[in-house]
């Protein structure tokens, strides 16, 4: 990833958040582990809207088996802000994104984060090949080439 923060136009998909007040840590700002539920939101919103992702009775399901995070600014609540999303990566069952967030109508990041997800099958969990309208979802996330 690049020194440079992201911009909006970096991101193919904005999902809104909403921050909340418990969110707030005692230092006035949104903690930090906050970010990763806020990125695990945005792509989770994703793959359930766009990829038929069915999380509770699906036959496959996206573990989160890395993840890392770049702060360059504060957030609070009660700011609005949205989740950047791309695909940077698309393998046979995983994805590596990268993910940003911005606050409402500012075009620098917040924060820059990176994590990925592994496709598994729920019964043995084990390693499962994204299924066909998810990897879809996910081609449109992809810078083009």
């Amino acid at each position: 990833m690049s020194t440079s923060k992201p911009t909006r136009s970096d991101y193919p998909y904005l999902h809104a958040i909403t921050t909340r007040w418990h969110d707030n840590d005692i230092y006035g700002h949104i903690n930090n582990v906050t970010y990763y539920s806020y990125f695990d939101s945005a792509v989770n919103s994703w793959l359930i809207a766009e990829g038929g992702l069915d999380i509770h009775n699906g036959d496959q399901v996206a573990f989160v088996v890395s993840s890392n995070c770049d702060y360059f600014a504060p957030i609070a609540f009660p700011d609005a802000i949205e989740i950047g999303v791309k695909v940077a990566r698309l393998g046979s069952s995983s994805v590596h994104y990268e993910l940003a967030v911005f606050k409402q109508d500012r075009e620098e990041a917040c924060a820059a984060g990176r994590f990925v997800h592994v496709f598994v099958d729920r019964a043995s969990n084990t390693a499962f090949p994204i299924p066909n309208r998810c990897r879809a979802a996910l081609e449109r996330l992809m810078d083009p080439i």
